[in-house]
């Protein structure tokens, strides 16, 4: 009976399909994958509670959500890069060990300050998961049809850890502080220790180059300044050090691009751009997760807030659009393999549209079903364009360079996630303050609190007078409605660029598989 490791070897080299080891390492694999999104969407439903505790500013809420795809964005590349060299199960695996440990301490965080923190260490050990997760499967399905499933799946388990995270994060904020959404972490990572080194192989570039620490820097050096500029425009529209942190971190990527157009084994090959599918295809995942963070960013606080459903009856709401985008990216499979992506994705992503637009004409705040429609339209688009467009960007590159194609289509990800809460966040947050007239009655000293947030609005409402304090929830949640409404229709015209670049860009995915 062959290994896991032959079976590979043999699939490299023949282009055939592998047995049943290939899927057991399949299931190891996803339980990074299932954590990383259950902690993504518990977060945004335990933020409401993390803001009455911790009383956070906006921009600590932002920072709340934000540190961690931060930090993960500015090193992903570098994990992707070393994990080719080192080995993309050891990365796996060191990641894991940290995120669990870090995961843990953060859940008692005393401070927002502490919290962010502590999320800022999580991207530091998340970046050695989620490429090696990726290019993993890349090794291991070396077949085109098997690995366009494998992807799937891989895709679907975001969704499904997103539909999980409401469900048991709102069981757990309902009889526990909201620390308790961190410490699952624990029990989803430890079987992965245990059984990652027995079911899934190693894996590594057979020809690396050297590790070269100043392309590190630079890379860090060129991502970091720009994701922060775009949070603090989003925040505090455009200031002088806003287009200085722009100028640094545009200044360093010229630099990172010509080191790497240089090296004879560069960290990562710059050729790949150049190839409209893979490019393309970044750009789709980008702006999709972008859409999809940002409507959850602010469907999460309308729920609790301003319907005032507990956070498990929000989490359940929101359960039928995530199921629907597990299903989309699984149905999308057979479909791919007879129509061109530039069909299959543009198609697509007019659900996505049509959930946003539903949102943005929605007049009655109170009325969960169209949420839960706009939902279900906005995940099926996303569902299928992130499964095709995923599959894409791996079956572009050479499969001795899956780590570090893995580490761009993630960036890409956490990018989309920091521009979702901190452009559409910041969007919103912006309009809510411009949109909300306090009511007469509200002390001066608590105002500062209730027009940084709809959270810290509720907060203060429940200590004033009772008709004083219902005057004030209406009048946040008007303001914030007008918000949401506005910002709908600005994600719906980034999914539509998201299907313009698609249209233009993404070849046929039928071709022989590469070998």
């Amino acid at each position: 009976m062959t290994t896991l490791t032959e079976d590979i070897a043999i699939a490299e080299a023949n282009g055939r399909r592998v047995g049943w080891r290939g899927w057991a390492a399949l299931v190891v694999l996803m339980l990074p994958v299932l954590l990383v999104s259950v902690d993504n969407t518990v977060l945004s439903f335990a933020l409401p509670e993390i803001a009455l505790d911790l009383r956070p500013t906006s921009a600590q809420q932002l920072w709340i959500i934000d540190a961690y795809p931060l930090v993960l964005a500015g090193l992903l590349v570098t994990m992707g890069t070393l994990g080719d060299r080192f080995g993309r199960r050891r990365m796996l695996l060191i990641g894991a060990t940290g995120f669990a440990a870090v995961s843990a301490l953060a859940a008692f965080a005393p401070t927002a300050e502490l919290l962010i923190a502590g999320r800022a260490l999580m991207g530091v050990f998340g970046a050695m998961l989620m490429p090696s997760t990726l290019s993993l499967l890349r090794s291991i399905f070396t077949e085109r049809n098997q690995r366009r499933l494998a992807i799937a799946v891989w895709a679907s388990m975001f969704s499904a850890g997103a539909a999980l995270g409401p469900i048991v994060g709102g069981i757990l904020l309902e009889h526990f502080a909201w620390g308790a959404v961190f410490l699952m972490a624990v029990p989803v990572l430890v079987p992965l220790l245990l059984l990652a080194p027995l079911l899934v192989p190693e894996s590594r570039d057979p020809r690396p180059g050297r590790i070269d620490p100043f392309s590190i820097l630079l890379s860090m050096a060129t991502m970091v300044p720009v994701v922060y500029a775009i949070k603090e425009i989003a925040v505090h529209g455009p200031t002088t050090a806003v287009a200085v942190l722009f100028a640094v971190g545009v200044g360093f990527g010229v630099l990172f691009v010509r080191r790497q157009l240089r090296a004879e084994t560069p960290m990562l090959d710059m050729r790949l751009f150049r190839r409209g599918t893979f490019s393309g295809a970044l750009l789709v995942n980008l702006l999709s997760v972008l859409a999809l963070v940002g409507f959850l960013y602010f469907v999460a606080q309308h729920l609790q807030l301003i319907v005032g459903l507990s956070p498990l009856q929000a989490g359940l709401a929101l359960v039928p659009g995530l199921i629907a985008m597990i299903v989309a990216g699984l149905v999308v499979v057979p479909i791919a393999k007879r129509l061109s992506a530039r069909i299959i994705v543009p198609a697509a992503l007019a659900f996505s549209v049509v959930g946003y637009i539903a949102i943005a004409l929605s007049t009655d705040p109170d009325a969960v079903g169209v949420l839960v429609g706009a939902f279900v339209s906005l995940g099926i688009g996303i569902g299928m364009a992130e499964t095709v467009s995923n599959e894409l960007i791996l079956s572009s590159a050479p499969p001795e360079k899956a780590g570090a194609a893995s580490a761009v289509s993630e960036t890409a990800y956490e990018l989309g996630a920091v521009l979702g809460t901190s452009v559409l966040g910041g969007l919103l947050t912006a309009l809510y303050r411009a949109n909300l007239v306090l009511p007469a009655g509200v002390p001066a000293d608590a105002a500062d609190a209730v027009r940084e947030t709809l959270a810290g609005a509720v907060a203060v409402s429940g200590d004033l007078e009772p008709a004083v304090g219902e005057a004030l929830r209406s009048a946040a949640a008007e303001a914030f409605d007008a918000g949401v409404g506005a910002t709908s229709m600005i994600g719906a015209g980034l999914v539509v660029v998201a299907a313009i670049i698609a249209a233009a860009t993404l070849g046929r995915t039928r071709h022989t598989p590469r070998r």
